[in-house]
């Protein structure tokens, strides 16, 4: 019989890539709460969401054999919170969370890593006095200690860029941070960091110079192993705007293997175990120096597309195997193309979105390169100021995989492909031609 593995906010792209997995005939695939309440909803109650969930595991009449996900928080807190209650292996809530919240998490990093952590400190963007509390030098990014896709996320270069961002980051920085502070309550949390809950931001000096790149990896039974480096490519004005993934890395192998090593030496300190990560690194390649970004508790679901058509399976494949308790039968390098990415198809100035390329086009650019894949986040008539999840200078309106044989052939790929794919925004009344 298969093993019968929930998927918490199981949509199309994961219907498009589960049946793609090695010996798919022995999962089968079920989702676990709707999409529109765990990942697009304006808020979130994560008590409830735990509720309704362990409902519909009880209720399901076979073993129920494996918890998966693959979206950010709070997806990421409940997964632990749900295997625990189902007697599942996999990472404690307090491992997640050392990656998860921003501030802890560097507080663990800088036990672990410290030569790859930059100069932070929390801030109360509520506090009257917030800019007199400062420590850390201008320039500097100011986040959310809990918030994903660069959302609330500012470069400040001076006191008035701050005293200009906190009032953004106050009106929407309870989306994450009212669940996170909820969460937090199912733990005793740490006298350096209990005082810092979900409404408060992380400040960290700039370290992003050089190359951006993401290592995917798992634990399993205490042991450290790599899936594959992704490179991450940014706007050249918006540093913060990320506008394609490419994998694999371009990296030299020596800085890609000193990265591994870091990794291990962070995931062993902070417990977690059983499950994927990803963690985000930038290389300065002036002074070959590597900095720590963040640590995600999952893996990328951004990432999954490219490594089926590089290695010739989604690293879902290392998400399903390990929550089972088996050594990932993933493959390597035995995919359609030599290189593969994801391209982001944002915007810069908001209105209200006139037309989307059609289902007949979208049918015809994935038919035209075998192994592409598009996917809309917007439809006829929609104001982009509408859309969820998006960083604070762009909005992507979809996203294209797509893979090739050389880096040239790539980018000529991409090209084409978003010739094929029309987009007609317009200004929204007020805003100038």
């Amino acid at each position: 019989m298969a093993w019968n593995v929930f998927v918490v906010g199981h949509d199309d792209l994961s219907r498009r890539l589960l049946p793609t997995l090695r010996h798919a005939e022995d999962y089968a695939f079920h989702g676990l709460l709707p999409l529109n309440e765990v990942v697009h909803a304006q808020e979130y109650h994560f008590d409830r969401l735990v509720e309704d969930a362990l409902d519909e595991l009880q209720r399901f009449p076979d073993p129920v054999d494996a918890i998966v996900g693959v979206w950010d928080f709070p997806t990421t807190a409940l997964l632990p919170v749900l295997r625990d209650a189902m007697g599942h292996r996999g990472p404690t809530l307090e491992a997640v969370l050392k990656c998860e919240h921003k501030y802890w998490s560097r507080l663990e990093q800088a036990k672990a890593v410290p030569e790859c952590v930059p100069a932070f400190q929390a801030l109360d963007p509520f506090d009257d006095h917030a800019i007199d509390t400062l420590e850390v030098d201008y320039p500097f990014w100011i986040k959310p200690v809990k918030a994903h896709s660069s959302q609330l996320g500012f470069h400040i270069g001076n006191e008035q860029q701050l005293r200009e961002a906190l009032p953004h980051i106050r009106r929407g920085i309870g989306k994450f941070g009212n669940p996170l502070s909820e969460v937090c309550t199912h733990l005793d949390l740490p006298d350096d960091v209990a005082g810092i809950g979900g409404h408060h931001c992380i400040v960290e000096a700039i370290i992003s110079a050089g190359r951006q790149c993401t290592l995917e990896g798992y634990v399993q039974q205490g042991e450290v192993h790599l899936t594959g480096i992704v490179d991450s490519i940014r706007d050249t004005w918006h540093r913060s705007v990320l506008m394609r993934f490419e994998y694999p890395s371009s990296l030299p192998d020596p800085v890609q293997q000193r990265m591994v090593a870091l990794s291990r030496r962070v995931m062993r300190h902070i417990g977690y175990d059983d499950a994927p990560f990803n963690i985000e690194f930038y290389h300065d390649d002036k002074s070959d120096r590597i900095w720590l970004l963040e640590i995600n508790s999952r893996l990328s679901r951004s990432h999954a597309a490219l490594f089926q058509l590089v290695d010739g399976a989604p690293h879902y494949q290392v998400m399903v195997d390990v929550a089972l308790g088996m050594a990932p039968r993933m493959p390597h390098r035995e995919g359609r193309y030599a290189i593969a990415a994801k391209q982001m198809l944002r915007v810069f100035q908001g209105g209200i979105v006139r037309r989307v390329p059609t289902a007949e086009e979208i049918r015809l650019v994935e038919a035209a390169y075998p192994g592409t894949l598009v996917e809309l986040n917007v439809r006829n008539g929609m104001a982009l100021e509408s859309l969820l999840h998006q960083d604070s200078f762009s909005w992507e309106l979809g996203v294209l995989f797509t893979g090739a044989d050389s880096y040239q052939g790539l980018l000529e790929r991409i090209r084409l492909c978003r010739e094929g794919l029309p987009f007609v925004i317009t200004p929204a009344a007020g805003e100038g031609a």
